[in-house]
C-alpha cells in the first residue's frame, strides 16, 4: 500500500528538520523519514557556533548566503520556541579569533577593518583574562553567536510536529522513482509512499539513497570529534573562542564546547584517543584555565563535504518534483534558516531563489 503526502523529506538532521517545519508551518504535509534516530549524523557533533566571516571567510556565494542566513536567526528561534513551547539557548556574544603568533596576527590584523574589530595583546585579555599570555591579539567580531544545537532540533522536531508533520526513524530509503505526476519514495523493508515533492536532505548518506546523477555523489563524510568540558568557574568565557587549533563555545550552564576535529576517515564514528587528545591539547594551549577543566563527554558526527566545498541546494536536473538540501558540510546549523526558508519557497511557490544559483545540483 503507498499512502500519499505533499512532501517527503529524507533526513532529519537540522536541515531536514528545519525544512519540515518551514512547510508544516506553510501547511503542507509532510513526512520525515531518516535510518537513524534523529540528529544522529552532523548535528550531534555540532557546536552551533554562528560565524560566517570565521567559518566562510573568502567572499563569494557561500559567505553571501551565511550571512543572510544569519541575519534571519533571531526570527528562527523565536518562531521554532514559539510553535514548539520549548526554549532555546541563543546568544549573539561575539567570537574572539586569536592570534598565537607573529605571522597570524599580521594576516587578522589586515583583514579585521572589513569585519570587525582588531584588539591588541591588552585589549584581547582584558576582553577573556583566561586566554594565554603569549597570544598576540585578536579580532573581535560582535555579530557573531552561537545556538545550541540539540536544543535547536528537539524544538525544531516538536515544531514540525505540532503542525502536522509526521518524523519517522529506522526507515532507510533506498529509491526515488518518478510515476504518473508523483514521485514514489521506496524504503529498504519494500514500503513506500507517494509524494508531490521529495526533499533529499541526508546529509554524508546521500550517495545511499539510489539516485543515479552526478550530485547524489560528490557528498562524503567528514568525521568531526567534538569535547564538553564543566569549565572552571573562577574563568568564566564571555565570548566564542576561536584558536588556530581548537574553538571554545560557553554555555550559560558553565559548560564549554571544545571542537572539532576533521578528520577523512569514511564512515567512522569512533571518538578515539587521538581526537581527543589533540582538542584537550589545543584547548590548554589556548586556555590554560582549561587544564582545571572537568572532561564531561566526546561526541562524533559525519559532516557532509562536497567536492567543491560548496552545499547542493536546488532542483534536481534528472528527477522532477526532486529537491536536494545537503552537503552543508560545517555549516548545516548556520545555514539551516535560509536553507529551509528558500526549499520551501521553491517547493511550495515555485521560486528559486537567485542566491542559490551557485549551490545548483546541475553544476555536477
Amino acid at each position: 500500500m503507498t499512502d500519499r503526502t505533499d512532501v517527503v523529506v529524507i533526513g532529519a538532521g537540522i536541515i531536514g528538520c528545519a525544512i519540515a517545519h518551514r512547510l508544516a508551518r506553510r501547511r503542507a504535509t509532510v513526512r520525515v523519514f531518516d535510518a537513524r534516530a534523529v540528529g544522529q549524523g552532523a548535528t550531534q557533533a555540532s557546536a552551533g557556533v554562528l560565524a560566517p566571516y570565521i567559518e566562510s571567510p573568502h567572499e563569494g556565494p557561500l559567505l553571501e548566503l551565511a550571512v543572510r542566513s544569519l541575519s534571519e536567526y533571531e526570527r528562527f528561534v523565536a518562531d521554532v520556541c514559539q510553535d514548539s513551547g520549548m526554549e532555546v539557548e541563543h546568544r549573539l556574544c561575539g567570537t574572539l579569533e586569536v592570534a598565537v603568533d607573529l605571522n597570524e596576527a599580521g594576516r587578522l590584523r589586515s583583514s579585521a577593518h572589513e569585519v570587525g574589530e582588531w584588539l591588541d595583546i591588552a585589549a584581547t585579555l582584558r576582553m577573556e583574562p583566561s586566554l594565554a599570555g603569549s597570544i598576540h591579539g585578536a579580532v573581535l567580531i560582535r555579530e557573531h553567536g552561537y545556538v545550541a544545537a540539540p536544543a535547536l532540533l528537539e524544538a525544531l522536531t516538536w515544531a514540525a510536529l505540532r503542525h502536522g508533520a509526521e518524523v519517522e526513524t529506522g526507515r532507510r530509503i533506498a529509491g526515488i522513482e518518478q510515476r504518473d505526476g508523483h514521485l514514489d519514495v521506496r524504503a529498504q523493508d519494500g514500503a513506500s509512499w507517494s509524494a508531490r515533492s521529495v526533499v533529499l536532505a541526508a546529509g554524508s548518506w546521500t550517495p545511499q539513497v539510489g539516485l543515479s546523477e552526478p550530485a547524489a555523489h560528490v557528498v562524503r563524510p567528514i568525521r568531526g570529534q567534538l569535547l564538553r568540558l564543566d569549565w572552571p568557574a573562577a574563568a568564566p568565557l564571555r565570548h566564542v573562542i576561536w584558536g588556530p587549533d581548537c574553538y571554545v563555545v560557553p554555555w550559560r550552564d558553565g559548560t564549554a564546547l571544545v571542537g572539532a576535529t576533521v578528520e577523512d576517515v569514511g564512515f567512522d564514528e569512533r571518538t578515539t584517543a587521538a581526537g581527543v587528545r589533540d582538542l584537550l591539547d589545543a584547548v590548554c594551549d589556548l586556555l590554560p584555565a582549561a587544564w582545571g577543566a572537568t572532561f564531561r563527554e566526546a561526541r562524533v558526527g559525519l559532516r557532509p563535504a562536497t567536492t567543491d566545498g560548496l552545499p547542493i541546494i536546488g532542483p534536481s536536473v534528472a528527477v522532477p518534483g526532486l529537491t536536494y538540501a545537503t552537503g552543508h558540510y560545517r555549516n548545516g546549523i548556520l545555514l539551516a534558516p535560509i536553507t529551509a526558508a528558500l526549499v520551501a519557497d521553491w517547493i511550495l511557490d515555485g521560486r528559486l531563489d537567485p542566491a542559490l544559483q551557485a549551490f545548483q545540483p546541475a553544476r555536477f
